[in-house]
């Protein structure tokens, strides 16, 4: 017994090695950690936790590119009354002297003769062809409320945008939660290294590649916070925040089927998604410019009256004027405007066209990545994940009695940590599709997530 006992200790001593540098490693890693921490001013854990309807409404309230949205609605919308009026009348005020050798010869004699010189006022006004005013109304009408729908139309991206920052970040705080976990598995087999090292019944290069995997994590873990700073970054500029503004951790979204079908979603976009809507007025708009350019056949006629007056010797004067313009030139003028005016009403039905085809393409697209997302999740929580565990437990139990490498035990450690990572990938990526159909579909009201 006594000449194996040198030999223990020599191998006990080599099994405390890899322990320490762990130890030390570890260390550097938390000193690291929390230097980056004081640096920044800011740490990952929140206290509370973040509500997605709480930043939908903060969103709304103020985006910045809401507020541009809503002020163009509100120009558009003082434009109405001033297509609607008259132009202004016209004040006209004029002299007429007789005779060239005075400059002012009113109420005076010219050759010994009351000189016929006069002052004139005259009032006039434009009036359009009867129906005109009405079509300009119209058509500024048509463009306030296609205005309207493109501020409609960026309150839902906005809400789309949050909602989708929103799963990254939670997805970010995920994986986090994920490399912890999986740095723990990394550690049971690192104890278990060791302990077969310690006996001699493994050599100290498979404590070192558990150790090493066991860090490659904690890169990983960096790489996600990284991440976190810039989607909250992103999320700031959404919610009209200053840069660096804290956010907390997100909640975790609930999993439910979806059960809309996509015949009823494209149906609900056709009527109610703002970009074809804004498309429809425009539309209507050019329908109207149609009939604008019809009337424009039509003369305008300008009324005025003119006064007269004149010295005391001579009666004043007044008269009545109607002028109209001739649209002598309609070949060139009045028809070309005509076809001008239905080729841009063509050009509008195709563009509902268009939007609509978008829209659709866009539901079916997202539609299968919920429905592939759904199908993926239920195989992975089923099927995958719990065999990877069962694998991982087994392996692990033949390494310790030395029935199986190590590089088979961090083989199926892997394959468990990227069923857990696909998982929550495929969880997130339902959450952002679902939260763009109902941006397609229109199927909640801008504020629905903030009640």
């Amino acid at each position: 017994m006594r000449k194996f006992r040198p030999r223990a200790i020599a191998a006990y001593s080599l099994a405390l090695a890899p322990r320490y540098l762990s130890l030390l490693l570890g260390s550097l890693f938390l000193a690291g950690s929390c230097i980056l921490i004081l640096t920044t001013g800011r740490a990952f854990a929140a206290e509370e936790p973040l509500r997605l309807a709480d930043l939908i409404r903060e969103a709304l309230k103020n985006n910045p590119e809401i507020h541009v949205a809503e002020a163009r609605t509100e120009v558009s919308q003082h434009k109405i009354p001033q297509a609607k009026s008259l132009s202004d009348p016209m004040f006209m005020v004029g002299y007429e002297n007789e005779g060239t050798d005075r400059l002012y010869s009113f109420n005076k004699d010219v050759k010994d003769m009351p000189a016929d010189s006069r002052w004139m006022f005259q009032l006039s006004q434009m009036f359009p062809y009867p129906g005109k005013l009405a079509l300009k109304g119209e058509m500024a009408t048509r463009d306030a409320e296609g205005m309207k729908a493109m501020a409609d139309a960026m309150r839902l991206s906005t809400v789309v945008r949050v909602r989708e920052l929103y799963y990254d970040l939670f997805l970010a705080y995920r994986n986090i939660d994920l490399l912890k976990d999986q740095a723990t598995l990394f550690a049971r087999i690192e104890d278990a290294a060791l302990a077969r090292y310690s006996t001699g019944m493994a050599p100290q290069q498979e404590v070192l590649m558990a150790q090493t995997e066991k860090y490659m994590l904690l890169e990983k873990e960096e790489m996600e916070r990284q991440k976190i700073r810039s989607l909250e970054a992103m999320l700031n500029a959404a919610l009209g925040r200053q840069e660096g503004a804290a956010l907390g951790r997100p909640e975790e979204p609930l999993d439910a089927p979806y059960g809309r079908g996509t015949e009823e979603l494209i149906a609900a976009s056709y009527e109610r998604y703002p970009p074809i809507q804004f498309r429809q007025k425009m539309v209507a708009g050019a329908e109207a410019k149609v009939e604008m350019a019809k009337k424009e056949y039509y003369p305008d006629i300008t009324v005025g009256t003119t006064y007269f007056a004149r010295p005391p010797q001579f009666p004043d004067m007044w008269n009545v004027t109607a002028t109209i313009n001739i649209p002598l030139f309609y070949r060139t003028k009045q028809r070309s405007a005509v076809l001008e005016a239905q080729a841009s009403l063509l050009e509008a039905k195709r563009e509902v066209e268009t939007a609509r085809l978008m829209a659709s393409s866009a539901i079916r697209d997202n539609y299968a990545m919920v429905k592939t997302t759904e199908n993926l999740m239920k195989l992975y929580r089923e099927g995958l994940m719990p065999k990877a565990r069962q694998d991982y437990e087994l392996a692990l139990a033949g390494y310790v009695t030395g029935k199986v490498e190590a590089i088979t035990v961090i083989t199926r450690i892997k394959a468990l940590i990227d069923y857990d990572f696909l998982y929550w990938r495929q969880f997130t990526d339902k959450q952002k599709a679902a939260a763009r159909l109902d941006g397609l579909a229109v199927i909640r009201d801008f504020g629905a997530d903030a009640k």
